[in-house]
């Protein structure tokens, strides 16, 4: 394993030669300035303040005169010069905003103006750090000493005996605990609510306040990890400190190199009471489907209707998924609590908790969603002669598979035994549909052949699953296998408790590669076999310290795995690397560190923590294998949920796709299609969505909607 150190990404180009050589057109406008060229759909101008040129500061153009709510952003050159291209028809409100900065003015136009723009600097640094990502604030909670583990109980130091580690309590806090649903560090969250109530204490007030609404319960069993009185009393004092006037020690930088030639659109889509999990725009094998076409998203446990985007009309309707069970349980009757927001109304109403949507190849809709109540029909469970259930029953799954059909607005709604997360379709005859299970209690992985279930329909015969077995005898093959809680046998192969989450299948070989969360974690490969339910033989491959804690995972063309780590990591595993054996009684996790390189994650690290790695909680990691984005073939892009962007890894340098406004982007996935590929840099892009839990700790506050962003990148800053 080797950690390597990164900094921001630099284009070593030019500007001044690319300007020279990019053509005009024949409606473009001239400025003073001959490098700001505008047609009739663009702005252009100079960012000045005080200080003279702005140079790395955004300015954001937003309309209300659309269908829906429409924002388009841009980064200024080295010389504070900025071109936005492509504005629809309307009245648009813009302003300047940059670090070091506060908001200018802003100021009413429409597009084929040139606009000069003046920026505020800052009055004061809290001023200025009001314009801060979370990470900045969030690195200033204090973190317990590494010598105060193994904790000593509530009885001791508050810390649980159960974690042996910094790292474990870290791991909790961080990617696989609080930031599993939203953001720390943001004004919502780095203050105390008055609505909340009165406490004696800010510690009370944490107490009530992971508490409130729907999630309660998810909330005080992630606080419970840690131990519940040690942890309010961290979390006030951090709140208390910001209260008192406490700034983050670290700074951001102003964008530079390539970061400065992104620009950002965003559409708002869904309710304000509705959360987005993932959003989709193309099949994942081939990102020309469906291209100039309808965004889908998938809004989990808040509603059953999932939000469609036209982004070429600015249009954001909704189609209500449907379950097949009308008894099937709703989010609806989870525990609740008042929240400072909402008081004790539920917000949250769903059946099918859709999770994660994916296209395939004839442009139709997949969804992870719950069909029906959690126990399972027979054909499951012991005693049935499928194939599957013969060999690993499954008395149950709380979420199965939907398909959404656009030509024929029809839903196709398929019982799984497995349960179901994200999902994948490799890249075989069968268009086989993996998926993963989520949490890794539920021991197997599941599929569906759907190339049978669409030549028959019978949702039965087209499924299969496996349980996760290791090759611990040595013999290449699956052998009778030891249960979890049984003692290797060296005659016999076995069992491990663990599920996937993220999913990925290499396109070298066909294995399907997913991670397992949990501290340390893992990552899993998965070869099914001729015969998957009875053949499919899994090898587990655990991250070196520093690292720990794999989230959402993906793979290259290559087959390297790539996946954030909670420890503030972009981990890649080539398993090509490993020296030793790969199966075997010793094969059992830690068995490869060779394979492993750690990437740290842009910002500052927590205080307290001397580890390598940062604040950065990162979400998920998608790998651009197509280039749909402009940075290269197989760039892994992983979420920037605490940078509040999203993170390409180009070159052994991370390009940080920063989202400025609304402040509070957080994302849980993204994707990327190519929508015309001899358009250029205006023919393809990046999608995502805001996937917060918590749209109302968005700036804006309630009443804001998640927002489809789409990220492109442009040749140069002042390219239309």
């Amino acid at each position: 394993m080797r950690t390597t150190k990164t900094y921001s990404y630099v284009v070593a180009v030019g500007i001044a030669a690319l300007l020279a050589v990019w053509p005009a057109g024949p409606d473009a406008q001239q400025s003073a300035d001959p490098a700001i060229r505008i047609g009739p759909s663009d702005l252009g101008g100079v960012v000045t303040s005080a200080n003279g040129p702005e140079a790395g500061v955004w300015v954001i153009a937003e309309t209300t005169e659309l269908p829906t709510k429409f924002a388009k952003i841009v980064v200024t050159d080295d010389r504070g010069r900025y071109v936005m291209p492509d504005l629809p028809k309307a009245g648009y409100s813009v302003w300047v905003r940059g670090y070091g900065l506060i908001d200018s003015p802003k100021i009413r136009t429409a597009p084929g103006k040139l606009l000069n723009l003046s920026a505020v600097v800052a009055p004061n640094a809290a001023a200025a750090a009001e314009y801060y990502p979370a990470i900045y604030w969030y690195s200033m909670l204090r973190v317990p000493e590494k010598s105060e583990f193994p904790g000593t109980g509530p009885q001791g130091n508050g810390v649980p005996v159960a974690l042996k580690s910094q790292a474990q309590w870290l791991d909790v806090v961080k990617t696989n605990g609080c930031y599993t649903c939203h953001a720390l560090g943001n004004k919502a969250t780095r203050t105390i609510p008055k609505e909340l109530g009165r406490f004696d204490s800010s510690a009370e007030a944490w107490a009530r306040r992971i508490v409130s609404g729907q999630a309660m319960t998810q909330m005080v069993n992630n606080v419970s990890r840690i131990g519940p009185q040690r942890a309010y009393k961290l979390f006030a004092d951090w709140t208390d400190r910001i209260a008192a006037g406490e700034l983050p020690t670290s700074k951001p930088a102003r964008p530079q190199g390539a970061e400065r030639n992104v620009v950002v659109t965003l559409w708002d889509w869904a309710g304000p009471k509705d959360y987005l999990h993932d959003e989709i725009s193309t099949d994942k094998r081939k990102p020309t489907v469906n291209a100039n076409g309808l965004i889908y998203g998938a809004t989990e446990e808040s509603t059953d209707l999932f939000p469609v985007l036209d982004p070429v009309g600015h249009k954001a309707t909704q189609v209500k998924m449907l379950v097949r069970d009308p008894n099937t349980p709703s989010s609806k009757q989870n525990p609740l609590t008042p929240s400072p927001y909402w008081g004790d109304e539920r917000i949250w109403d769903s059946q099918t908790s859709m999770h994660n949507p994916m296209f395939d190849e004839k442009g139709r809709v997949w969804f992870t969603s719950r069909v029906g109540a959690p126990a399972n029909p027979d054909f499951c469970k012991k005693g049935s002669e499928h194939p599957s259930a013969k060999l690993f029953p499954v008395e149950q799954s709380n979420r199965h598979l939907s398909m959404y059909d656009p030509k024929t607005g029809k839903i196709t709604l398929i019982r799984t035994c497995f349960p179901t997360h994200h999902l994948v379709f490799a890249e075989d005859a069968n268009n086989t549909l993996w998926t993963s299970a989520g949490g890794p209690g539920s021991g197997v992985i599941g599929w569906l052949d759907r190339k049978m279930f669409e030549a028959t329909g019978d949702e039965q015969k087209s499924q299969g699953w496996t349980p996760l077995v290791l090759d611990t005898n040595g013999n290449g093959k699956r052998d009778d296998y030891v249960e979890p809680n049984q003692a290797v046998d060296p005659t016999k192969d076995k069992r491990v408790v663990a599920a996937f989450y993220g999913i990925g299948v290499n396109p070298v070989d066909g294995t399907v590669w997913g991670t397992v969360l949990g501290f340390p974690g893992y990552v899993i490969r998965l070869n099914p076999g001729p015969n998957p339910p009875a053949t499919a033989l899994a090898e587990v491959y655990e991250p070196p310290l520093p690292g720990y804690g794999p989230r959402g995972m993906d793979i290259d063309r290559h087959g390297v795995v790539w996946t954030p780590l909670s420890s503030g990591h972009l981990a890649s595993f080539d398993r090509r690397k490993c020296k030793g054996l790969l199966n075997g009684p010793t094969a059992i996790g830690p068995h490869c560190p060779e394979g492993w390189t750690l990437h740290p994650f842009p910002g500052p690290q927590l205080m307290n923590v001397s580890d390598s790695g940062s604040a950065e909680a990162s979400y998920y990691t998608w790998v651009d294998q197509f280039d749909t984005f402009g940075l290269g073939t197989n760039i892994p892009i992983a979420t920037g949920n605490a940078n509040e962007s999203l993170l390409a890894f180009v070159d052994g340098k991370f390009v940080n796709l920063r989202v400025p406004y609304p402040m509070g982007f957080y994302a849980k996935w993204m994707d990327g299609r190519i929508d015309d590929p001899q358009g250029g840099w205006k023919g393809k892009g990046l999608f995502s969505t805001y996937a917060t839990r918590t749209p109302f700790h968005v700036e804006g506050g309630q009443g804001t909607t998640s927002k489809v962003v789409r990220f492109q990148l442009r040749p140069d800053p002042l390219a239309r």
